[in-house]
């Protein structure tokens, strides 16, 4: 396999959920001989789909990497793919995968165009400037339509496409496909698989189409190019296919335009020109920028590291999974080598760590390597105590890289285990997923006893305890799920004192202090360079030392332990700003733990003072309709607390973008259907946290106290 950097892609595959993605992958992986058979979604039996939940559900939950080989031209190239999940509970896989990767093809279904979870993973692509084409999927489906799927690219993801195909034939009368740089028809043989392709000349019903959309071809490609649009303006038949292919290539690695390419994967139609077509359009490793960190020991020196094997090694981990054999901790490495055996360090948490044994994945198979170059994706046994977003790198040569940010999550339930050997195996259960999964939270209430597990949506929740019990064999009781909602301050609060005293024979305890408080948001943290951990910052504005610096630790810990559990309800305190102003002590009597009793203390009057509101969750739900059901769909939404954005027309289907509370949301696929008869669908994201109605407030800390 070839190991020149200029012969390697990163890529993945991301889409909406059922724009068939996996169908894609299996496609890819079978043509690019990893597979020898074809593995099919609907049937259970996709290669990347290997987790007993994703066959039984036909969706991806997390995402697989696998490597396979491809010649172009005489030319040997390596392909680092993975395949992401397109349902919205587990968008957190897509962003790590694009956070590592150099490129991604979306996938688009022929007759939705673009949707609703589409226009998610290409913003997140757009955060991590990931170059990137598309694939319009599924034009043997009845009602494909090429054109309006193209339009949907450009109007509703504000993107370039450039269109280097057409599909010869839509719904039961796809062929093949159109080259619109060749200007040939590709047939596909049905019987092979599509493994045999056959060359014919354009039908003259589609000469004039095919000749229209090739001269909006070149047009666009020579935009991108100065020096090739004054050529075409001097000889416009100077233009050749190689100059057009430099144009498009150059533009789409620049993130000015995408390219865009289609077929049916169920059909085997179109999938080999797109593994031609991720060679020619989509950068090698060398052709991203170099990536960049910080000094561990002073973060505000940047550093950057080239693409190279002989510079220091540096490497991100992106995912790990736990494994029978040990964890497989999976490790995008950017510079330098990693060999069988290293020993690495952890620079975020100090820590060295060994690579006892380096994979090339393909699924859940794997080929053991001696060591790893710079570019190349990998899975890593004997590391420890790294989890996903952790830099790994030379232990002589240090680098922390930028680190993933991952959404907070905003359902909750209770879970409790059934015996004592089942709440000892538990609480291992839920540290494995926490490393496996960084957009799951768990902690134990120590006033309830109950330990509540958060995520990003009921089905994350659902599937996270199908995995418990049936993955890792636990007996466990869940409680209903449950909004995880927001504290937050009405206004600020000045002078406001926290004193901690107890005299009970011998040595006392003595702390403190008086903080202001105010509301204050990430953007304002960034701008003034503060830590805003948890969204609180915390200041020291003690002046004069009225509390030793040795104590101003345990006031934040007070303060940040407050927040974090809650005040007035036991949610989340976010978005303030807290100044520590003044304070007493005593030589004898103050300590570290009569400190963080003032902080806490301190916090609870400030909040008193401030005033509190408590925060939801609004959730994006985008409703897709048959016209006939649009009044029972609006009438629901709203009887819901829903605001309607946005009612659009896609031809007898009509789509409600509208914004939602959570709390209204449990259990609302079911309730749509009944208002549809089944013919409505839906998906939902987290928007933001937004105050409630005062009168829902008291309803919610009433059922908690």
């Amino acid at each position: 396999m070839a190991t020149d950097l200029s012969n390697i892609r990163n890529i993945g595959i991301c889409a909406h959920i059922d724009a068939g993605k996996t169908t894609v992958t299996e496609r890819i992986l079978y043509y690019t001989g990893k597979n020898y058979k074809l593995g099919e979604v609907h049937e259970g039996t996709a290669t990347m789909d290997f987790l007993q939940e994703e066959q039984e559900r036909g969706i991806t939950i997390q995402s697989a990497a696998t490597t396979c080989p491809w010649t172009k031209d005489g030319k040997d190239y390596k392909i680092n793919l993975i395949d992401t999940p397109g349902h919205v509970d587990f968008t957190i896989e897509v962003e790590r995968s694009l956070r590592v990767l150099d490129g991604a093809v979306a996938v688009f279904d022929g007759k939705e165009g673009v949707e609703a979870q589409s226009e998610t993973v290409w913003r997140q692509a757009d955060r991590y400037k990931v170059p990137r084409m598309c694939m319009i999927n599924k034009m043997d489906k009845l009602g494909a339509n090429f054109e309006y799927s193209f339009d949907t690219i450009k109007k509703r993801l504000g993107a370039n496409p450039i269109a280097m195909q057409l599909p010869w034939g839509e719904g039961d009368e796809l062929k093949g496909i159109i080259d619109l740089l060749t200007m040939k028809a590709y047939e596909f043989d049905i019987e092979s698989s599509g493994a045999i392709v056959t060359e014919k000349e354009i039908p003259a019903d589609l000469q004039d189409k095919a000749e229209q959309w090739r001269h909006d071809l070149i047009e666009s490609a020579v935009a991108l190019d100065d020096d090739l649009m004054e050529q075409y303006l001097e000889d416009e038949d100077s233009i050749t296919i190689p100059m057009i292919k430099k144009a498009v290539r150059k533009g789409t690695i620049a993130l000015e335009c995408n390219p865009v390419f289609c077929g049916s994967a169920l059909k085997n139609i179109g999938v080999q020109r797109l593994i031609d077509a991720v060679i020619d359009y989509l950068p090698n490793p060398q052709e991203v920028p170099e990536v960049q960190g910080t000094d561990p020991k002073d973060k505000t020196i940047k550093i950057t590291r080239p693409h190279d094997d002989t510079a220091p090694f540096s490497g991100l981990v992106f995912k790990v999974v736990s494994d029978t054999h040990g964890d497989l901790t999976y490790v995008r490495v950017y510079s330098g080598k990693l060999e069988k055996g290293t020993r690495v360090l952890n620079p975020g948490n100090g820590k060295r760590e060994i690579a006892s044994r380096i994979f090339e994945m393909h699924a859940k198979d794997r080929m053991a390597l001696d060591e790893i170059g710079a570019g190349n994706i990998v899975a890593v046994v004997g590391i420890k105590n790294s989890m996903t977003g952790d830099t790994l790198c030379s232990t002589d040569d240090a680098i922390i890289l930028e680190r993933m940010e991952f959404p907070e999550p905003v359902i909750s339930m209770s879970i409790e285990p059934k015996t004592a050997d089942d709440k000892r195996k538990l609480s291992e259960a839920l540290v494995t997923i926490r490393r496996e999964d960084p957009s799951f939270r768990s902690e134990y209430n120590e006033e309830t006893g109950q330990t509540i597990i958060a995520g990003m949506g009921e089905l994350h929740l659902e599937i996270i305890k199908n995995k418990l019990v049936r993955d890792m064999k636990i007996g466990v009781e869940v409680g209903r799920p449950r909004v995880s909602y927001r504290e937050a301050i009405r206004s600020s609060a000045n002078g406001c004192r926290g004193l901690f005293k107890k005299q009970s024979g011998g040595r006392g305890q003595f702390g403190d202090c008086t903080v202001n408080i105010e509301p204050y948001t990430k953007e304002q943290a960034e701008a003034d360079g503060l830590d805003f951990k948890d969204n609180v910052a915390f200041v020291n504005g003690i002046v004069g030392g009225s509390i030793p610096k040795e104590f101003i630790p345990s006031v934040e810990a007070g303060v940040r332990q407050t927040a974090k559990s809650g005040v007035s309800a036991p949610y989340p305190l976010i978005n303030v700003k807290v100044t520590l102003v003044d304070g007493k002590y005593h030589d004898v009597d103050s300590s570290q733990v009569a400190f963080e009793q003032a902080g806490r203390l301190a916090l609870r009057e400030a909040v008193s003072k401030a005033g509190s509101i408590l925060l939801e969750p609004i959730m994006k739900v985008v409703i897709t309709t048959p016209e006939d059901y649009l009044g029972n769909v609006t009438g629901d939404l709203s009887s819901r607390r829903g605001m309607i954005l946005d009612t659009e027309d896609k031809g007898m289907i009509k789509e409600v973008i509208a914004d939602v509370p959570l709390s209204e949301m449990f259990g609302y696929t079911t309730v749509l259907r009944g208002l549809s008869q089944g013919r409505a669908a839906n998906s939902m994201e987290f928007k933001e946290y937004r105050e409630m109605p005062m009168n829902l407030q008291q309803e919610v800390i009433a059922a908690e106290s």
